[in-house]
């Protein structure tokens, strides 16, 4: 087999290979080349070459969304690195394991005007879990770059000074990658590993040099105190309302018998968003749908004594909106890691896994007589009948286009949406139970979405459909500059000539100003895009059309295809908002 010749690549390619790291994402460098030859001629490793390094950390974190483990992303030196940073951020305000592997130049040549070259270190101090700086190899016959060089009396004692200096960086080298890629698989986030190379960078050579000491990642199962559960237990069997909010959660996370229990308490109303992946018939989906048209005496009668959170974060403005201004009693969160005091009233940080918390919880509570319930959930039922008469009476428009769209989508395939409008929209209708639903919540940006329901679709074996608003597609249509795209992969692109949400706000609609600076009117269209990458491309612009296409549109192909949906941009706001005055 070939490997580089340099010794810090060896350690970091064996290391990833020693604990599972299987797939990785290359964008192109001399740099990097240590790595690249590392990676990519060894069978073990999957890799991906991906140009555009920003569409590369987000196909990488498409496949660790997937694959609930570590996807490493190799680049060169300079600014490559930087365009990393918007899917690192997600990456760590989403818990997706992300292994970023930077290669750079030797300490001396950083801050001389040598090509190529920023100050890599600690680059993504704040939006990482760790971040380790490597030490450059010593060269036995060049003491250049090592710092304190001692002043030798013989031969002897340089010789033997060198290789205790060798072996003291190899041993900071194994113990640092090691740690990085440890806590990348316990504690789920990003880590930054920045490799410095000095040339000769294109060596190799046919046995490894180095045996990199592997330590075993542990995660311990953080247990609940005995008298926090007791203070629990009596306060939730006190409680004749509480409100259960999940944000972001994983499919199949969460153990039916626990959400039955829940279900069965008429003191409990559950809320999920569309990214939950949570279903019950008891449950309430559609968050903005029930609470949006509620005036202060509902806002009242919807307050919690205890609200419980699990999950990422939250879509729905409106809920957030509620719970800072109706403030609960008690707030618990529970995570593993970390809890965000989103509501300004978190007093419960139960630091577990729901699993673990209801397990040792819900046994030791009773249902509680309360028509907290039975009031919310027929009001949900009055909501949903006026849902379906108000959509009935509504021309085209992306409300309408969503409502076919979202029916469309098959059993047991994998929805991933774009930010802004898109999940917006997607909150306020209830999905086919059968999908797994994800978005880039983390940072909410529209940056991402395509590339990483790219590596998505290539994390799984299941279709995968992303339906997207026009300028999120547009903004990132370097993620179709990609080889791997599965001719099952799917895309929706709701095209309204611009950001049709800033329509939605407040604000001075059908102004030059609002039309150039906030809504970006455009007249683009997916169309040439699609003949460039290999994309079957179809368009529509009415009701009838859009049905008629997506009839065909997720049946097998030899192309991926996307499906273009023009809808009338000045009408759109209207109709959402008249949506929530009509339910009302």
């Amino acid at each position: 087999m070939i490997y580089p010749k340099i010794p810090l690549a060896q350690t970091v390619v064996q290391l990833c290979k020693a604990k599972g790291v299987k797939h990785i994402v290359i964008s192109p460098g001399s740099r990097s080349a240590p790595l690249t030859i590392g990676f990519s001629n060894d069978d073990y490793f999957k890799c991906y070459s991906i140009v555009d390094e920003r569409c590369a950390a987000f196909f990488a974190l498409g496949i660790a969304q997937q694959l609930k483990e570590p996807t490493a992303v190799v680049c060169t030196s300079g600014s490559a690195l930087l365009n990393y940073y918007p899917a690192v951020a997600e990456a760590f305000y989403s818990d997706i394991p992300l292994i970023v592997l930077s290669a750079d130049r030797p300490k001396h040549l950083i801050g001389i005007g040598d090509g190529q070259t920023i100050n890599q270190k600690n680059v993504f101090e704040n939006h990482v879990l760790y971040t380790s700086n490597l030490k450059l190899d010593l060269k036995e016959d060049d003491v250049n770059g090592v710092e304190e060089v001692p002043i030798f009396q013989n031969l002897e004692n340089k010789v033997e000074t060198l290789l205790g200096l060798k072996k003291g960086i190899q041993e900071y080298n194994e113990e640092a990658v090691d740690a990085a890629i440890n806590i990348a698989l316990v504690k789920k986030g990003p880590v930054h590993i920045n490799v410095p190379f000095d040339e000769p960078l294109y060596e190799v050579v046919n046995e490894l040099s180095v045996k990199p000491k592997v330590t075993i990642a542990e995660k311990k199962l953080l247990q609940v105190d005995d008298s926090l559960l007791e203070d629990c237990v009596k306060d939730w069997n006190a409680a004749s309302k509480k409100m259960v909010l999940v944000g972001v959660n994983q499919p199949n996370q969460i153990e039916q018998q626990w959400l039955e229990t829940l279900a069965a308490d008429d003191s409990i109303i559950v809320f999920t968003e569309t990214t939950s992946n949570l279903h019950h018939k008891a449950f309430f989906p559609s968050i903005d749908k029930l609470i949006a048209p509620l005036n202060d005496e509902g806002f009242e009668k919807l307050q919690p004594d205890i609200l419980l959170t699990f999950g990422g974060l939250i879509v729905s403005k409106k809920i957030k909106a509620f719970l800072r201004k109706y403030k609960p009693e008690q707030h618990w969160h529970i995570d593993q890691n970390k809890a965000n005091d989103t509501f300004f009233s978190l007093n419960n940080f139960i630091k577990t896994t729901p699993n673990y918390f209801f397990s040792k919880l819900l046994p030791k509570t009773a249902p509680i007589k309360s028509d907290y319930y039975p009031y919310w959930k027929y009001t949900q039922e009055s909501r949903l009948v006026k849902h379906d008469d108000y959509l009935n009476s509504i021309g085209f428009s992306d409300l309408k286009a969503f409502d076919s769209i979202l029916k469309s989508i098959p059993n047991d395939t994998i929805l991933q949406l774009g930010n802004s409008s898109t999940v917006r929209y997607a909150q306020l209708f209830d999905l086919n139970k059968t999908l797994e639903v994800f978005c880039n919540r983390g940072t909410s940006g529209i940056d991402g979405c395509t590339a990483t329901a790219i590596g998505c679709a290539v994390g799984n074996n299941k279709q995968t459909t992303l339906i997207s608003g026009d300028l999120s597609f547009l903004y990132d249509s370097n993620a179709l500059w990609n080889n791997y795209i599965p001719n099952n992969f799917r895309i929706i692109v709701i095209n309204n000539q611009g950001g049709g949400i800033f329509r939605i706000l407040p604000g001075h609609k059908n102004t030059e100003n609002f039309d150039t600076y906030f809504e970006t009117y455009h007249q683009l269209t997916a169309e040439h895009l699609c003949k460039m990458y290999g994309f079957k491309y179809e368009a529509v612009s009415d009701e009838a059309a859009l049905k008629a296409s997506l009839n065909s549109f997720y049946s097998e192909d030899n192309l991926p295809k996307l499906l273009e949906v023009f809808t009338p941009k000045d009408l759109n706001d209207e109709v959402l908002l008249n949506y929530f005055k009509f339910i009302g």
